[in-house]
């Protein structure tokens, strides 16, 4: 039966007020990206004046964004395949094999997610100070520090979403993979992990995504020469002025990789997501 036209126009309304809602700071960043800075401080213009390719210049030399990228890119890389490879050896244990104090570990796993990050703060800036002074291992203000201080926010979820996809592939799979000889660790890689390759990716994405952008960790445990892109940007804003141009191309520029990555890996994103909600 086909839709009223009523309902046609309500949705191509909502849909379009929508769209201009998604777009609209996206149109307010680029094109203030390409402005002067005279014209940004001013009152701002829906139509640009004058454009200008400068800003995206300068941000290199005005803080040494390059270095930020790099440490971005380490801490978060290392980040991901750390929490991508604990992750499946964690959630195929729950979820292929029953031990004593499974439903604990799982229960305690999902109820890390119910506390707020600023909690933990405190208690690793702690840790790390004193393992630094009794052992001599800085993990303070180092990028080693603020992997492992990732993982304690990432790594849970991963677990617990692999779980539930694990869960999805049928066990005979398990007994084929064991009647061709293959071990417990020979099924999983062999088997287990190109059937959930979705599921991985969809892990491996929110593991990056959420190191790439978090601030507030990033913030503390982080100093001049291991300060990341998140952080870095505050960098524009100086007592004398607030490179408003600047702020808005470097921006533009710190989001190309998530961006282009999300784009690359979407459609094992949404399988991955979504395969293991449905058994």
């Amino acid at each position: 039966m086909a839709a009223p036209p009523s309902f046609l126009w309500t949705r191509r309304i909502f849909l379009t007020a929508l769209t201009v809602f998604v777009l609209l700071p996206v149109y307010v960043m680029l094109s203030s990206s390409l402005k002067p800075l005279e014209d940004v401080s001013d009152k701002f213009q829906w139509i640009p004046s004058g454009l200008t390719l400068r800003p995206y210049a300068d941000i290199w030399e005005t803080v040494p964004l390059a270095d930020y990228f790099v440490n971005s890119l380490i801490v978060s890389g290392a980040a991901t395949v750390c929490s991508v490879v604990i992750a499946v050896f964690a959630a195929y244990a729950v979820s292929r094999y029953d031990f004593r104090g499974k439903r604990v570990f799982t229960v305690t796993v999902l109820s890390t997610q119910m506390f707020p990050g600023i909690l933990f703060l405190l208690p690793l800036f702690l840790i790390y100070v004193n393992i630094g002074s009794a052992t001599g291992i800085a993990l303070f203000g180092s990028r080693g520090g603020l992997i492992l201080t990732y993982l304690t926010f990432s790594l849970p979820f991963s677990i617990w979403m692999l779980i539930g996809y694990f869960d999805s592939i049928p066990r005979d799979l398990d007994e084929a993979a064991k009647v061709d000889g293959c071990g417990p660790i020979g099924a999983l890689f062999r088997v287990i992990v190109p059937a959930a390759v979705p599921g991985i990716v969809a892990v491996a994405v929110y593991a990056f995504m959420t190191a790439w952008g978090e601030v507030l960790f990033a913030s503390v445990m982080t100093n001049d020469t291991t300060r990341t892109l998140a952080v870095g940007l505050q960098g524009y804003s100086t007592l004398n002025d607030v490179y408003w141009n600047q702020i808005m191309a470097a921006s533009l520029v710190v989001s190309v990789p998530v961006v282009a990555g999300f784009l690359l890996l979407q459609r094992y994103l949404v399988a991955g997501l979504t395969a293991g909600a449905v058994k």
